[in-house]
């Protein structure tokens, strides 16, 4: 089941819920009970609630966007870093540009390829892109320089194999989901609560009235899907993508994202 059809059966199950409540307890309501007025405080309190927890929906949806956008800002980091080694290591004689070149490109194919699915399912990066990583780090560290040239370029492209290898760890700590448990605790709660407080406005079964209610708590399950969504930056339908690898690096085709 993809993740969009299960989010139009949640969202029509919630409307559904609501409204069946409604029938019932306008059904089992007894003659004498006046639903014609409601109480002010309980006005003020549901208005309170309402208020209250859409504060905390926008906070968490925000939350979450900005950790998308900071790992999709890791992602280009590290992609442009590797592509900076490999375009600056022309200017080593054509065995070790070669050598550097197939490093870079081993590790990009691996993570494309390989880590990016193996990210998606176990919510960590692989050991054996690390070890990709740190031999492209050593063939170049090892290798002294052979003219004034290549001196002044060993500098800035250590430097871009280290800026490509914090990305890769910021990567790795932002793979599975970022939200702590209690706060998915306080945004399922708080939905409970605010579609809860529906039934104390005693709304009638009138057709205006049920599809307000219905498309009130539907409103709130596609929200707490959309955080669900968001809270893992790698595994789920809108996820960071491995675009600009691909974009960066077309010589090597493929992608798994």
């Amino acid at each position: 089941m993809s993740e969009w059809l299960a989010l139009a059966i949640a969202m029509l199950a919630a409307g559904a819920v609501v409204v069946a409540v409604v029938l019932l307890r306008h059904r089992r309501a007894g003659a004498d009970e006046d639903t014609d007025e409601t109480p002010d405080v309980i006005e003020y309190m549901t208005m309170m609630i309402g208020v209250v927890y859409a504060i905390v929906l926008g906070l968490a949806i925000a939350g979450v966007w900005e950790a998308r956008g900071v790992a999709q800002d890791d992602v280009f980091r590290e992609a442009q870093s590797l592509h900076e080694v490999s375009e600056r290591a022309q200017i080593y004689p054509v065995e070790f540009r070669d050598q550097v070149r197939a490093d870079v490109d081993a590790y990009v194919s691996y993570v494309v390829d390989v880590e990016w699915t193996y990210m998606r399912e176990n919510g960590e990066i692989s050991d054996r892109g690390t070890e990709l990583l740190e031999k492209l780090r050593t063939d170049v560290a090892t290798r002294p320089p052979a003219s004034d040239l290549e001196a002044q370029a060993y500098q800035p492209i250590m430097d871009r194999i280290s800026i490509a290898d914090d990305a890769r760890n910021a990567r790795g700590q932002n793979a599975g989901p970022t939200m702590p448990g209690v706060v998915w605790f306080g945004l399922i709660v708080g939905a409970v609560v605010t579609v809860g407080m529906v039934f104390a406005l005693q709304i009638r079964r009138s057709t205006r009235e049920l599809l307000l209610a219905g498309a009130f708590s539907a409103l709130i399950a596609f929200l707490l899907f959309l955080i669900w969504d968001f809270d893992d930056p790698f595994g789920r339908s809108v996820s960071v993508t491995t675009q600009t690898f691909t974009d960066l690096f077309p010589h090597l085709g493929g992608g798994s994202g």
